[in-house]
C-alpha cells in the first residue's frame, strides 16, 4: 500500500523525493497545489484532501510547520482523526508542542492507529542531497513496524524515546542553533570593526575550536548576504519560543538562550516571519552601519 506526505514546504519537499526515488508509491497533498507539481511529474500522485491521502494510504507523514498547523491537518475537518482508522499509522515530522503530539498520540491509539514523531534536521541544502536526519519519539516496538518509512525517508535515525523525546530533542538542537547563528554574526563584526579580511576570518573560525557545522553552513550565508532563504525567521521563532515554554516548564535556565529568543523576536519584528532565518545578524549589521559582505559578495 501507499505512503502519505502531507506539507511540501521546505523540508518536506525533499524528504517526500526521498521516498519518491526510493521507488515508493507515494500520495501527496499540500493547500499549495502547486507545491506538489515536482513531486507528480517524477511519479507521485496528488490527492485533492487529507481524507483522500488517508484512504489510499497505509502510512501518512506529515511534515508542516508548527502547532497551528498539525492541529488543522489532524484535528480539521476532514483531517486525520477523522480519516485514519485502526492498522494505519501517522508519523510527524513537524517542530510542534510537547503535549499536542501526546494528546493526538492518546486520541488515535483508541482507533487502532499508530502514532510516531520524527521530528527532522539536517538542514534544506542536505535534505536536497539525500541527508536527512529524523529523531524518533514513541513506543520503540511502533518504531520498528515502521522503520521502512523512516529509513526512506532518512540516511541517519535517532530513537530518542518514548513520545515527546523526538520534539524535546529538535528544541534543544534547534536552540544550540539559533545560538551559534547569532553568536556568528557578532564575532564576524568584531572582525570586520577590527579590519580583518571577512573571509579569511572565517575560514580561521572553521579551523578552530569555535567551528561548526552552522558556521560552515550559514557562514557564507551571512558573507553573501542571503541570510538563509531555505528557513524563515517566523520558524525560528516559534521554535525558540517552543523551547523557552520547555525550559520554563521543567525549571531548566537558559540564559543565554533566552537572549537569544529576544534577538530573535526584535529581528521577526522588523523584518517579517517570511524573512531569512539570519536577519538577526542583518539587523545588527543596520544598527552599527557596517555590512559583513566578503569582498566575493555580488550584494552590497
Amino acid at each position: 500500500m501507499a505512503i502519505g506526505f502531507i506539507g511540501l514546504g521546505h523540508m518536506g519537499e525533499p524528504s517526500a523525493f526521498n521516498l519518491l526515488n526510493k521507488g515508493v508509491e507515494l500520495i501527496v497533498h499540500d493547500r499549495r497545489r502547486a507545491a506538489a507539481d515536482k513531486l507528480v511529474a517524477a511519479g507521485a500522485k496528488w490527492a485533492d484532501s487529507i481524507a483522500e491521502v488517508a484512504a489510499g494510504a497505509e502510512t501518512v507523514v506529515t511534515c508542516v510547520p508548527g502547532p497551528p498547523e498539525v492541529q488543522a491537518v489532524v484535528a480539521g475537518e476532514g483531517g486525520l482523526m477523522a480519516s485514519l482508522g485502526a492498522g494505519q499509522a501517522w508519523i510527524d515530522m513537524s517542530t510542534t508542542d510537547l503535549h499536542q503530539m501526546a494528546c493526538f498520540a492518546a486520541d488515535f491509539a483508541k482507533k487502532g492507529v499508530e502514532v510516531l514523531e520524527t521530528t527532522a534536521t539536517g538542514g534544506v541544502q542536505a535534505a536536497w542531497q539525500g541527508h536527512v536526519i529524523l529523531f524518533v519519539g514513541g513506543d520503540p516496538a511502533v518504531f520498528e513496524r515502521r522503520r521502512a518509512v523512516i529509513d526512506g525517508i532518512a540516511d541517519q535515525v535517532f530513537y530518542c524515546g518514548p513520545m515527546g523525546s523526538a520534539t524535546v530533542t529538535k528544541l534543544i538542537t534547534n536552540t544550540l542553533c539559533f545560538v551559534h547563528q547569532t553568536a556568528l554574526g557578532e564575532v564576524l563584526m568584531l572582525g570586520k570593526k577590527a579590519g580583518l579580511d571577512i573571509s579569511a576570518l572565517l575560514e580561521a573560525i572553521q579551523a578552530s575550536y569555535g567551528g561548526s557545522f552552522v558556521a560552515d553552513v550559514d557562514g557564507p550565508q551571512i558573507l553573501d548576504g542571503s541570510y538563509d532563504l531555505t528557513f524563515d525567521v517566523g520558524l525560528v521563532a516559534k521554535d525558540a519560543r517552543l523551547a523557552m515554554g520547555l525550559a520554563r516548564e521543567f525549571g531548566a535556565p537558559m540564559r543565554v538562550a533566552g537572549l537569544v529568543s529576544q534577538i530573535v523576536e526584535e529581528a521577526l519584528a522588523r523584518y517579517g516571519p517570511k524573512a531569512g532565518a539570519l536577519v538577526a545578524t542583518k539587523a545588527l549589521e543596520e544598527d552599527i552601519g557596517v555590512n559583513l559582505r566578503a569582498p566575493w559578495s555580488k550584494q552590497g
